[in-house]
């Protein structure tokens, strides 16, 4: 049975729901799902704008056949190639022998490497090409590393719909909601577009800020991801987050406080911190246990957030293993411009404060440590009161100099 939605004038939602996948990429939970949008422009020449991920083919191909009415499917544009959006090509072929493709080089060299034989029905497009279908004309502009190399996004000149591949896109499934003025974006759904796109575009910011400078040139009405929600008001609040993502400038000032605690002293010390810092004015903490945690939230937290503290637990003479994955983490996606402060447990041989700073000053860009640190001696004592006392006056003061 069909579920379908008309996005504007001639053109058509086709996508389809995953509530049951766990993990994104094998990595990244999603409780609440994931869309897999592709759309289907019915004009002069049908057009279909990628496909789905294998677990929703089914749907999907329901849906393209229901819009379709019997008419022949002429062309189908690839903009990105990763298999959660490209899987069903081989299905779609199948089943329509007309069908031309329309992508660029480097996504037909990596279609052979999947296996898809798309020799003798290819339509290879270069930066700036146009293919007009009829009443629409679709252009096609290149977007490298947003986040593979192959990736491109198709720009409705008649229409001005922006079919955007990965950019603009977002865990969740829509549960009925295709539109961005259909949901409660700022409760319900910005925490999961800022989570997809700091983990998995969160490494290629100036690539993201070429492709936005690119858009700044073109008359953009609405942006039709990959995942999530089709923008179709206010495009203006989503392009703002997504410079600021880029730019890893954060978007809230505050404290995140991250900690790793084996018996509950480190959790302790790290509450009478968050205690201390509220009493003097500092609202905006939030604390996470790194243990009881996944990766991905916290680095979404931390590119909200302007200043971390690092919590660790010494542990055999070394990081706390999950605090030091944090770390490794924040390095792989280039996170930049945050101020850290470091809290150290360790009941013989607190070590790990010390190669917390030589990670942060080494391996991440931009970034201020304060020097003022707590180091605990198995548990929180009066002795360690002067050095609470200081760090949290060294955040506060350094919260109201930005």
């Amino acid at each position: 049975m069909h579920c379908v939605r008309k996005v504007t004038d001639d053109l058509y939602w086709v996508g389809a729901n995953d509530r049951r996948l766990a993990l994104f990429e094998n990595i990244h939970p999603i409780p609440e799902g994931v869309s897999y949008n592709a759309y289907l422009l019915m004009d002069e020449e049908t057009v279909l704008f990628d496909t789905v991920d294998w677990s929703v083919c089914r749907q999907f191909l329901e849906n393209v056949d229901y819009v379709l009415g019997g008419r022949p499917l002429d062309y189908l544009v690839i903009n990105h190639l990763e298999p959660d959006h490209a899987a069903c090509i081989e299905e779609v072929l199948i089943r329509h022998p007309e069908t031309i493709v329309i992508s660029n080089e480097k996504a037909f060299m990596f279609m052979r490497q999947f296996g898809f034989d798309i020799d003798d029905r290819m339509d290879e497009v270069a930066e700036g090409d146009t293919r007009s279908f009829g009443k629409h004309t679709i252009a096609f502009v290149y977007a490298p590393m947003v986040h593979w190399p192959e990736a491109m996004v198709s720009f409705d000149v008649t229409n001005g719909v922006l079919f955007s591949a990965d950019a603009f896109g977002s865990f969740g499934s829509l549960d009925g909601k295709l539109f961005n003025d259909e949901v409660n974006f700022d409760r319900d759904w910005i925490a999961h577009a800022r989570r997809y796109l700091t983990n998995i575009v969160g490494k290629y910011g100036p690539h993201i800020q070429h492709l936005l400078k690119k858009a700044g040139t073109i008359d953009i009405k609405m942006f039709c991801p990959l995942h999530g929600p089709v923008w179709r008001t206010d495009l203006g609040y989503f392009i703002e987050k997504y410079d600021k993502w880029s730019r890893y400038e954060p978007e809230d000032k505050g404290v995140l406080i991250i900690y790793a605690s084996m018996y509950g002293n480190t959790e302790a010390a790290a509450s009478a911190l968050a205690s201390r810092l509220v009493e003097k004015g500092v609202t905006n903490v939030t604390m996470y246990d790194v243990s009881n945690t996944h990766v991905s939230y916290l680095i979404a937290e931390t590119f909200r957030m302007s200043h971390v503290v690092l919590a660790s637990v010494t542990y055999n003479l070394g990081i706390y293993p999950l605090i030091h994955n944090y770390l490794m983490d924040m390095k792989a996606l280039d996170l930049q411009k945050r101020t850290f402060a470091i809290m150290e447990n360790g009941s013989w041989a607190p070590t790990a404060g010390d190669l917390i700073y030589e990670f942060l000053d080494k391996e991440l860009k931009e970034i201020t440590i304060l020097e003022d640190r707590v180091t605990l001696n198995s548990s929180f004592s009066e002795l360690n009161e002067p050095e609470m006392e200081s760090l949290a006056n060294a955040l506060v003061d350094s919260l109201k100099a930005e």
